[in-house]
């Protein structure tokens, strides 16, 4: 096989790969706002409340259950976090990418203004009242008066 059909091999799959990852992202869009919005208060709870019946009836009564209760809560606990956690990398995934996007739309408006004539930029105006005459005794400010005043 020549370098030139191994190029064109590599090129296809990377493009597959790129639909791929396009797919996955959409599926994984998709079922994190279904998730979201089908935990209503009512399913939450319902949930609990079976998860808890359950776990006292499939526990042994005695001095076991309770280590086995601290278990079971241990478990809970690591899927709570594990879950934290994939929705903490999802939400810096898409962060970054609004990111990305932001930078690209700021270089392509600094692009735009540096392509306009000079001539035609906007000059700044001055309000008339900021005009400042060098003659005229100038007012302090409030703080500087009130410290002038306390050290006389």
């Amino acid at each position: 096989m020549n370098f030139e059909a191994l190029r064109q091999r590599v090129q296809r799959a990377e493009l597959v790969v790129a639909v791929r990852v396009e797919k996955t992202r959409t599926s994984w869009f998709t079922l994190s706002t279904a998730w979201r919005a089908g935990w209503t208060p009512l399913r939450i709870i319902t949930v609990g409340l079976a998860g808890g019946f359950l776990a006292g009836k499939l526990e042994p009564t005695g001095l076991g259950a309770k280590v086995q209760g601290a278990r079971w809560l241990q478990m809970i606990g690591s899927v709570s976090n594990l879950l934290a956690s994939t929705q903490a990398a999802f939400a810096s995934m898409q962060a970054s990418e609004a990111a990305d996007t932001a930078e690209q739309a700021a270089d392509k408006v600094d692009e735009a203004t540096d392509d306009l004539p000079r001539a035609a930029a906007p000059k700044p105006r001055v309000a008339p009242e900021t005009r400042v005459d060098p003659a005229a005794p100038r007012q302090p400010q409030p703080a500087e008066a009130a410290t002038d005043l306390s050290e006389r």
